[in-house]
């Protein structure tokens, strides 16, 4: 398990607020300063067609919105660092100048079918994608790179998996197709075998 996560999430109010609710606080092991990416998590990540990203204003809101691409559109650089190419959209720059004034950033990233859901806690640099050429290159598919701005990088400093009690599943248009795909057939071959000859 990743210490760290917990080691950042669960601040004294935190504790304080499960004492007050259950009785008593959880006893948190000592947490490395970062815990880095595993194979399962890396694997998550690469497999993930959307998530959410948080960050905070310079004003102290929380901000979230949504990122989205083709599967595996984030990129695991290393076992602590992971990027996404960020795409021409509605100029509105709010993560952009969010993180330019605090880096810290949470990204949620769901598996609904599966009813997976992976948190990563990190440091975002915006990095624009005319500067840099060859990560641009590295992250992105050919067919993308014109709508380009920027590239986001994030070092990770922890994750955590959470259970999956009450996640909704969902599919894609896609996952129902091949879902059904062998449905339709039988269907199909049903009624050919049903018209008159």
């Amino acid at each position: 398990m990743a210490h760290k996560f917990l080691d950042l999430a669960f601040t004294p109010q935190v504790l304080s607020a499960q004492q007050r609710y259950y009785g008593r606080s959880q006893v948190l092991p000592p947490a490395l300063e970062n815990d880095p990416l595993g194979p399962d998590e890396a694997a998550f990540i690469k497999s993930r067609d959307s998530f959410y990203l948080s960050s905070v204003s310079e004003n102290g809101w929380p901000y979230i919105q949504h990122r989205g691409g083709p599967a595996g559109f984030v990129k695991v650089i290393s076992p602590d660092e992971i990027a996404f190419a960020d795409y021409k959209g509605n100029r509105q720059m709010l993560t952009t100048g969010n993180v330019a004034t605090d880096d810290r950033v949470c990204l949620f990233m769901m598996d609904y079918p599966r009813r997976e859901r992976l948190k990563l806690l990190g440091h975002a640099e915006v990095l624009d994608a005319r500067e840099h050429p060859d990560l641009v290159a590295r992250i992105t598919p050919p067919e993308l790179v014109k709508i380009i701005e920027r590239i986001v990088r994030i070092r990770i400093v922890s994750y955590d998996w959470n259970c999956p009690k009450y996640i909704t599943p969902r599919y894609t248009a896609a996952e129902v197709n091949e879902l059904v795909a062998p449905l339709k057939a039988r269907i199909a071959e049903l009624e050919a075998q049903q018209k008159p000859r």
